[in-house]
């Protein structure tokens, strides 16, 4: 097992990152758009570089992957088996960014042998910093994470839903049974995993992300207790370019009511 950077330094990054690269751009921020018509913004690519290079600074024995290199330069160093690598969205949720809707985040998370060890994802828009250490719990603002009161039954809880990305025939079932009592989508990946962790919204449900989306999130809803898989059943997680769909709860009396109303067969773990 690697000896893990200072999760404290490492948080100390991206809040200054984002404090000094990104809220300035809020509103004031030029977009472009990429050949698969995802927004990129002047604010995307600073913050990437700026925490890319502290992070050189701090650990250069770690590699460095952002969603604003390459596919090419990001297949190859997510290939990289023994080395360890960080993982970087700069903004999640670049269009409610680009909007000047307050919700996004940056996401940071250090990967190794197919497994996230670390995850970082600071809102600057609400100064709230998501944390967590693989085996050492996760946290918010510094303090613990985990179910405090019980969540309600399916039937009474609020899920966080992106229709979008979803097979059409379930999209579909979901706007004409409605499962949940209401529904939400926030349009940035790796809020969604930690709102969901904090207790905010209770079931959550995404049909296609990418490893600097949800690598960091994840690991702050599974150290707090939370449950995931996609809709085929798999583990969400996988260290590569292939994009993801993700089914998660925190409590796991609802997780498996609610994939149990998916249809989804569970091995029991």
């Amino acid at each position: 097992m690697m000896l893990l950077p200072d999760l404290s330094a490492v948080i100390e990054i991206v809040i200054n990152a984002a404090k000094q690269e990104l809220m300035p751009r809020f509103t004031h921020s030029t977009r472009e758009y990429k050949d698969d018509g995802s927004i990129v913004t002047e604010a995307d690519r600073a913050v990437q570089q700026t925490i890319e290079g502290a992070l050189e600074a701090q650990c250069p024995e770690i590699l460095f992957v952002g969603e604003e290199m390459s596919e090419a330069e990001q297949s190859a160093l997510l290939n990289t088996k023994e080395q360890a690598v960080w993982c970087l969205d700069p903004v999640d949720g670049t269009s409610n960014f680009a909007a000047g809707i307050p919700f996004c985040a940056v996401s940071l998370s250090l990967l190794k042998e197919g497994e996230v060890l670390l995850g970082v994802v600071y809102d600057p828009m609400r100064d709230e910093c998501f944390s967590a250490i693989k085996g050492g719990g996760s946290w918010l603002n510094g303090e613990p994470l985990g179910q405090r009161i019980p969540e309600p039954p399916l039937a009474k809880g609020i899920g966080l839903i992106d229709l979008k990305r979803l097979p059409r025939a379930l999209a579909m079932r979901i706007i004409d049974e409605k499962p949940f009592s209401s529904q939400r989508n926030i349009g940035a990946v790796a809020l969604e995993w930690c709102w969901v962790a904090a207790g905010r919204c209770h079931v959550y449900l995404h049909g296609r992300q990418r490893i600097w989306d949800y690598g960091a999130a994840s690991l702050v809803l599974h150290e707090a207790g939370g449950h995931s898989m996609t809709l085929d059943g798999e583990p969400v997680l996988s260290v590569s370019l292939e994009s993801r769909s993700a089914v998660a709860a925190l409590n796991k009396a609802l997780f498996d009511e609610w994939i149990a109303w998916l249809g989804i067969e569970s091995d029991g773990k």
